[in-house]
């Protein structure tokens, strides 16, 4: 474990500024800055009540949005302590990186991406981007909350460069825009740090899927026991601790899942760094592959495990079923307030441009996609069914 920083990590003391210019604080780095800013933002406090599996009155104990956002930052900072990263960094972009997200889950966003396919699309993380410096309005001086360039850039490309690879896809219209406005390299990887959230992601997503399917009988234990990683380290706990009950089981077991992968990441990442030996922070965005992995043998065993969660929980009939029940209510708020905009609150009839106009539907997408799962509920019974007042 390092308390030092990197020579590769970002530097708040060299980051390459907002796109307001503020002046510094003594007291919080500009990383810690746009931490703050994060958790102190709207969207931010309506992922209480974003799902991520589960819609959230079909249990209090599931994970939504924000208690995955949370278990994101913790992994991330213990990562990169370990490794010598600004953990500030490293947050902030855990804590964001959801934002963007629709109510109820990808099945939200599915739905929103059909209902604007013919209007420039749906991205949750062009979305994300354009909360952040667009669609959050508390400063007096600009839009947004005016992040450093270093959390910018982590936000849109943490999964990897957006052009110039042989899978590049066509860039949302809210990342074009601003990358006109600030330069976010879109062609290179992001930083270390970014690299940390985005496997951080993945990290706590498969051990608290596990958890949470468990907890909703879509599986049982014996249904995991075959698989890897996961098999060996239920067996384990079973082993060391005979007739143990089946939640201090899971959450015994749920917890050294984490461990593992955490370890097997900063193994295989220390090991990147021996071997390419970066210097500077834009090293790391030249150098042509991720500087943060898992082994190989992990990347098996992650595979292994989304193959198991996709048919017996994404795809469970229960979960099917709400789905298709959630979709509609997307599509129904969508093609109602795409046709009759006057149905909006006034502050977002302003932006529109008419009936199915282009504009129009920038603007139900980000009025939908800020909605939570009971808001956005809420709305449709008031809209839909004539016995409730509006």
């Amino acid at each position: 474990m390092t308390s030092a920083l990197a020579s590769f990590a970002c530097d708040p003391a060299r980051t390459l500024g907002r796109l307001h210019p503020e002046p510094s604080t003594p007291t919080r780095s500009e990383f810690q800055r746009d931490r703050d800013r994060i958790i102190h933002c709207n969207a931010f406090r309506r992922l209480k009540y974003k799902t991520q599996v589960f819609v959230y009155h079909e249990g209090e104990h599931f994970r939504t949005r924000l208690t995955h956002s949370l278990e994101v930052s913790q992994v991330a900072r213990a990562i990169c302590r370990m490794i010598g990263l600004n953990e500030d960094l490293a947050e902030a972009l855990a804590l964001a990186h959801d934002l963007g997200h629709t109510p109820f889950g990808h099945a939200g966003e599915f739905a929103l991406q059909d209902c604007m396919k013919d209007y420039d699309g749906f991205d949750h993380n062009a979305q994300s981007l354009r909360i952040v410096t667009k669609l959050e309005r508390r400063y007096a001086e600009f839009d947004g909350l005016n992040l450093t360039w270093e959390t910018l850039e982590g936000l849109v490309k943490h999964n990897g460069p957006l052009t110039g690879q042989s899978d590049s896809k066509p860039l949302p219209r809210a990342i074009i825009e601003y990358s006109e406005k600030q330069d976010l390299e879109l062609g290179t990887y992001a930083s270390a740090e970014a690299q940390v959230a985005a496997l951080s992601d993945d990290i706590a997503y498969n051990a608290h899927d596990i958890d949470d399917g468990l907890r909703a009988g879509l599986f049982a234990v014996d249904d995991l026991l075959d698989l890897p990683l996961v098999g060996p380290v239920f067996r384990e706990v079973m082993d060391r601790y005979p007739g143990l009950d089946e939640h201090r089981l899971i959450y015994e077991s749920f917890r050294r899942i984490i461990t593992r992968m955490v370890d097997d990441l900063v193994a295989t990442t220390t090991a990147n760094i021996a071997a390419y030996k970066p210097e500077t922070a834009a090293d790391v965005r030249h150098l042509g592959k991720p500087l943060v992995a898992f082994s190989d043998d992990m990347v098996a065993h992650d595979k292994a495990l989304k193959a198991f969660l996709f048919p017996n929980m994404y795809r469970h009939f229960r979960v099917n079923r709400m789905t298709s029940k959630v979709k509609r209510v997307v599509k129904d708020l969508f093609n109602l307030f795409v046709a009759e905009p006057t149905l909006l609150p006034r502050e977002w009839q302003l932006p529109c441009d008419g009936p199915h106009g282009r504009k129009t539907a920038r603007q139900v997408a980000d009025y939908i996609a800020g909605m939570t799962d009971r808001f956005a509920i809420d709305e449709h019974i008031r809209l839909f069914d004539v016995s409730v007042k509006p």
